[in-house]
């Protein structure tokens, strides 16, 4: 009986060990986790990563890094040259002006506010403000070109511009215009086109007034004044110029006054204060 029970302990089935693919490996928890991490960090352009940090980085101290080294050159302004043509601007008082920024940050100066500042005075059309290293800054005057005197008190560009210096007088010789404000164009616009055709006749232009009703006065180099009124003035203008050469050229100089506010002709008053005409006025 003894042995009998041994035999069956003997031959027992025991279970085998449960069938394994072929090939495969069985991994714990832990190492499959780390495998996962190891192949998402295997799939990272690192490279590329750090390349841009890099990139970053530079672009963050770029700013800081130029301020400190524009920090460490600047310097003081302590000088200001000022060129260009000058007529009506005074040199020496451009220079003084300009000193109030003498001794101010080179780099830290705004050279616009000069700018800006500058082109408030009556004659400066321009001004065009640089540095130069170390310690200077040029500045380059452009002025304004005056067309003629306008109103008696003023000036008026060439651009049609009003300006009003303390020294209009230094434009010299100039045709003098008058009227409101608000038409210097279109007094700038006449007097051109006479001024071409008297050239033409070979008669000088010396003014052109615009009344506030509307009414043209032309006066020429020989001391002629030419009333034109409101209507019609461009006839009026060529019917004078046909009665001045055929009957007045000869006795300019005797002339004072030439009214062609008439339908078919002109009044003409002398300087011997005699008045003589043809024509209806109208």
């Amino acid at each position: 009986m003894a042995m009998l029970d041994n035999l069956l302990i003997r031959t027992r089935a025991i279970p085998p060990d449960p069938p394994r693919r072929r090939g495969a490996t069985t991994l714990g928890p832990e190492r499959q986790r780390f495998g996962l991490l190891k192949a998402v960090l295997a799939a990272v352009p690192w490279l590329q990563v750090g390349m841009g940090a890099a990139i970053v980085l530079l672009a963050a101290m770029v700013p800081w890094g130029t301020s400190q080294v524009l920090s460490a050159m600047d310097r003081q302004i302590l000088a200001i040259d000022v060129t260009g043509t000058l007529v009506g601007e005074n040199r020496t008082d451009l220079e003084r002006k300009a000193g109030d920024w003498i001794g101010k940050s080179f780099f830290a100066t705004d050279l616009s506010e000069i700018k800006n500042e500058l082109e408030r005075r009556p004659w400066v059309e321009s001004a065009a403000v640089r540095r130069l290293w170390p310690d200077r800054l040029e500045i380059e005057i452009r002025e304004k070109k005056p067309l003629a005197y306008w109103n008696s008190n003023r000036l008026v560009s060439r651009t049609g511009e009003l300006f009003s210096p303390d020294n209009p007088e230094v434009a010299g010789r100039l045709p003098r215009l008058a009227g409101p404000d608000e038409r210097v164009r279109d007094v700038i616009s006449m007097a051109r086109t006479m001024s071409d055709t008297l050239a033409g006749h070979g008669l000088g232009f010396a003014g052109l007034t615009l009344e506030q009703r509307g009414a043209w006065t032309l006066s020429l180099a020989n001391g002629i004044e030419v009333v034109l009124g409101r209507d019609q003035v461009e006839e009026r203008f060529a019917r004078f110029l046909t009665v001045y050469e055929s009957r007045l050229i000869s006795r300019a100089d005797e002339v004072s006054q030439v009214d062609a506010r008439y339908t078919n002709g002109v009044a003409v008053k002398w300087k011997s204060d005699k008045l003589t005409g043809s024509g209806s006025k109208s």
